[in-house]
């Protein structure tokens, strides 16, 4: 069999046949979106929402990663159905009800995030255990990671910095004294949090903590956590 060429932006078909060839083993929709490959839907540009698009005035890749939406796809919805993305300059926006709905053969797969996924099962990325004293995320990365997790405004969450956002809780003793912008978080006290207080499905922080490189290095110590708790 000649090898498959996989393109820039692939559909489900195209990507489930390109993995099968990588790996030997059927590919479907729902393995894709078990093994956290965040699919994209492109959005051509609607005057009607100036704010979701900014300069992309020729539409984006919207991706799909709200736990509700991505649990939809995976249980064989007949069409794809948005309501949590990021707009244009890849910040997290919720979509006005009831949301966007596109085709299902709209969805693609970036040949990036494919390549990541096959790089990832030839050679598992050892499990580190994240020191005491290391650093915490910064808010970019905490929103880029959790948003959208819970029904909740966290930048606001962030930035407010009650509950399990303040030192008490998930955010680094001390790390805002001089700047909130010098705050950082303790990335698995915050998806404990999110999950106990806000309702966070697990599904979404534990592909957080698989998809993220900045994440790699807690993911000892947030699955210790989940063993200690029996989750």
């Amino acid at each position: 069999m000649s090898n498959i060429d996989l393109p820039f932006r692939a559909t489900t078909a195209e990507a489930c046949a390109w993995l099968a060839q990588q790996t030997g083993s059927a590919w479907t929709l729902a393995r894709l979106l078990e093994n956290a490959v965040t699919p994209v839907v492109w959005l051509d540009y609607d005057a009607a929402y100036p704010e979701l698009f900014g300069d992309a005035n020729g539409g984006y890749p919207a991706p799909i990663f709200f736990e509700e939406d991505v649990a939809r796809l995976a249980a064989g919805s007949a069409d794809v159905l948005i309501t949590f993305t990021k707009d244009a300059y890849k910040l997290p926006v919720r979509l006005p009800a009831p949301g966007f709905v596109r085709p299902l053969d709209q969805l693609r797969f970036q040949k990036k995030d494919l390549e990541r996924l096959m790089a990832r099962l030839n050679k598992p990325a050892p499990v580190e255990k994240a020191s005491e004293t290391q650093a915490g995320i910064s808010k970019e990365e905490v929103l880029l990671a959790f948003a959208g997790t819970a029904k909740m405004d966290l930048a606001r969450a962030l930035d407010e910095a009650i509950g399990i956002f303040g030192d008490d809780g998930a955010r680094v003793k001390a790390s805002a004294r001089k700047s909130r912008r010098n705050a950082v978080w303790n990335p698995v006290t915050l998806a404990l949090g999110l999950h106990d207080v806000y309702r966070a499905p697990l599904g979404p922080l534990k592909r957080a903590f698989k998809t993220h490189d900045f994440l790699h290095a807690w993911a000892g110590n947030w699955e210790e956590s989940l063993r200690l708790l029996g989750k």
